[in-house]
């Protein structure tokens, strides 16, 4: 694991560099300002992002890799964009979790969120409904665990046309797009703790079940 700074909390200031930077989306500026983005964004999100990796490494017992993303926008792919990610993100792959289903974490100006789950491709969402069908027992012993808390929520895009009828309880999850199970809050409250990493942790070892089940659709592959 990198030798990097600890992380101490985000402060109100990295908020405030990344509404500029939506104003400001252009080379000059960033340039201007380059040694903020480090101060407040870069290094502590690099803290955070190696020392939650560290926690869950140990937590699941397994080896976890980790990919950082950078700010820069691919130049090929701006789509009359700024050059520059209005967000950060990282994700968490532990060893055992097979194709791109991984934790993650992302910041941005207003807000931040964390969570698992998978942006599928329509053959791997065709696997994910087989496994519902297949094991709709365990399917609904996960949906039932996470409608009897009120901090993650289901996430993913909706097909506009529904793919099938598996009930009442298993029908959000069985139309999906991608799915994915998330925690979303503003900025502000725990991201400016030095506690941040552990609350990641503890986060990601309640969802491991669920990356546990979703790391099933892969097994086709």
């Amino acid at each position: 694991m990198k030798d990097t700074i600890r992380f101490t909390g985000f402060t109100e200031e990295a908020s405030a560099f990344y509404w500029d930077l939506l104003l400001h989306n252009e080379r000059s500026w960033f340039e201007e300002h380059r040694q903020q983005f480090v101060t407040l964004v870069k290094e502590p999100f690099e803290a955070l992002a190696y020392e939650t990796c560290a926690l869950t490494q140990e937590a699941y017992g397994e080896d976890v890799s980790l990919h950082i993303s950078r700010i820069y926008r691919d130049a090929r792919r701006l789509y009359g964009r700024g050059p520059y990610k209005e967000h950060l993100w990282f994700s968490l792959h532990p060893r055992s979790w097979r194709g791109e289903l991984s934790l993650w974490f992302e910041i941005g100006p207003a807000d931040y969120s964390y969570g698992v789950g998978v942006w599928g491709d329509p053959a791997r969402m065709s696997r994910w409904r087989t496994l519902l069908e297949a094991d709709k027992g365990t399917a609904e012993r996960l949906a039932k665990r996470l409608n009897r808390q009120k901090k993650f929520r289901l996430g993913g895009q909706d097909y506009k046309r529904h793919k099938g009828d598996v009930g009442e309880l298993l029908n959000p999850w069985y139309n999906k797009k991608s799915i994915f199970i998330e925690c979303s809050h503003d900025f502000g409250g725990d991201v400016l703790r030095p506690e941040l990493p552990q609350l990641l942790c503890d986060g990601y070892s309640w969802l491991r079940p669920y990356g546990e089940f979703f790391a099933r659709m892969y097994e086709e592959e």
